[in-house]
């Protein structure tokens, strides 16, 4: 799983594509402690096929409010609309509650006050893409990558703003390599 797309809700976008990043529970929980959402040594015994669902259901929905925003989609499709409506729901909902308790070496650590909801951590990523959707600033940051038949899409917040591929070490290498075989077939035989 990778972490590099500038936002929560777009590391959830990238968990789709090239293949299913969210299949059972295990991968969901890893996802949760990778993306930042969950503590450190934080239980999640209960997280099961319905979290799943639902992970992926807001996976979709913010997947279609960036793709329109990426393509200025001025007048929302019906389909937009329904996704806005059901990220702003779970936007409202409450977010997590953190604590600062002793760990067992007597240092401050941070952990979920009350356990830990599904609805709770859906409310901390459909918050941070109405958060990413609602600043200017932000949504004008928005890149889809160049790279060939990648289809993640990341915040660019390189030096003006002219990054062209999700990752340099993966699509960026990957075009760099191609435009070198290209050229080297031009050139022929030598």
């Amino acid at each position: 799983m990778r972490f590099d797309s500038g936002r929560v809700c777009l590391d959830l976008v990238a968990t789709f594509a090239p293949h299913e990043g969210i299949r059972d529970g295990d991968e969901l929980r890893l996802w949760l402690a990778g993306a930042g959402l969950v503590p450190d040594r934080t239980p999640l015994a209960r997280v099961g096929p319905d979290w799943v669902a639902a992970f992926r259901a807001l996976r979709a929905d913010v997947e279609v409010l960036v793709r329109a925003e990426l393509h200025a989609a001025a007048t929302p499709s019906p389909d937009t609309a329904a996704a806005l409506a059901r990220v702003n729901a779970l936007a409202a909902g409450p977010p997590p509650g953190l604590c600062a308790v002793r760990d067992q070496e007597g240092h401050l650590v941070r952990e979920f006050c009350g356990g830990v909801e599904c609805g709770a951590l859906l409310a901390a990523v459909a918050r941070d893409a109405v958060e990413l959707l609602t600043d200017p600033g932000e949504r004008a940051l928005l890149r889809a990558c160049e790279g060939d038949g990648c289809t993640r899409v990341y915040l660019d917040t390189s030096r003006g703003h002219r990054r062209r591929w999700c990752s340099s070490e993966r699509c960026g290498n990957r075009e760099r390599v191609a435009r070198h075989r290209r050229r080297a077939l031009a050139a022929g035989p030598a």
